[in-house]
């Protein structure tokens, strides 16, 4: 079910399904709520699941102003709150896991596990090189096709270039009634790309699991190590064959492995 919910100055759009102990997902650049799917159907039988947009994506507007990855964590926080949920099993991806690395640090009390996908702890010249390249692509791109035909490059493994997927999802992009603008798509990369938090990952006290994809080109796995290694008992797992975004091209294979962790590390799926 999605609605909109004035939180932390914004309007902000979520889908929540099912019931149970309350798992918050955080997308990453430029994806709406929807990013989620397979996780809202998949894990909505033993959990209340809310996915939202974040500002400037999907139906969240971009207030004028500094954007910040605090500013969004705090979006985060304050969502929270107005659901009524004192503590959430808090998953987030790629810039999602930059915003919930700083919802761990800022507001500790409403997380009751993390879970970081595809993450990194401080920009490196590679990342930043990168992350240039797609600030320039999403307006010099000839179209939009032609720009996350390209994006996807760093996105998506291999096979599902081959096996019809990326277009498939590319067709779903082009057809969101909802669209990212070119400006929105920049200012909500620039905080992603100040993103440190290395020195202060230690007063993370959830428990934590990092996942990274084996192929994964954006955020490879040596950057989601770091993340681990600097957040007092944390787990870090690699996922075999997976690049940037496994929650979508192996969704029943990331559901169980969250599902694992939420009932070995915390008891997730057992009542709140």
């Amino acid at each position: 079910m999605g609605e909109y919910v004035e939180a932390n100055g914004t309007t902000i759009w979520i889908e929540s399904r099912g019931q149970g102990p309350d798992v918050l997902l955080i997308a990453g650049l430029s994806d709406p709520a929807e990013a989620w799917q397979a996780q809202l159907d998949g894990l909505s039988d033993r959990y209340r699941v809310i996915s939202f947009d974040n500002r400037g994506s999907g139906r969240t507007p971009l207030p004028d102003g500094p954007l910040s990855v605090a500013m969004m964590a705090d979006d985060a926080a304050e969502l929270l709150r107005v659901l009524r949920v004192d503590r959430a099993h808090v998953v987030g991806f790629s810039g999602g896991s930059a915003i919930a690395q700083e919802l761990a640090l800022r507001h500790p009390e409403a997380v009751r596990s993390l879970v970081l996908i595809s993450t990194w702890a401080r920009t490196e010249a590679y990342f930043t090189t990168m992350t240039r390249f797609w600030h320039w692509l999403v307006t010099e791109a000839p179209d939009e096709r032609a720009m996350l035909e390209a994006f996807f490059l760093w996105i998506y493994t291999p096979r599902a270039h081959a096996d019809g997927t990326v277009q498939r999802i590319i067709d779903e992009t082009l057809a969101f009634p909802y669209p990212q603008s070119a400006a929105a798509f920049q200012r909500q990369l620039e905080p992603f790309m100040r993103h440190d938090t290395l020195h202060r990952l230690p007063g993370i006290t959830a428990p934590t699991l990092v996942l990274a994809g084996e192929r994964d080109i954006a955020t490879p796995p040596r950057l989601g190590r770091v993340v681990a290694d600097a957040i007092p008992g944390a787990r870090f797992e690699i996922m075999a064959g997976e690049a940037h975004q496994p929650f979508q091209e192996s969704p029943d294979v990331f559901n169980a492995r969250v599902d694992a962790f939420w009932r070995e590390a915390v008891g997730g799926s057992r009542p709140a």
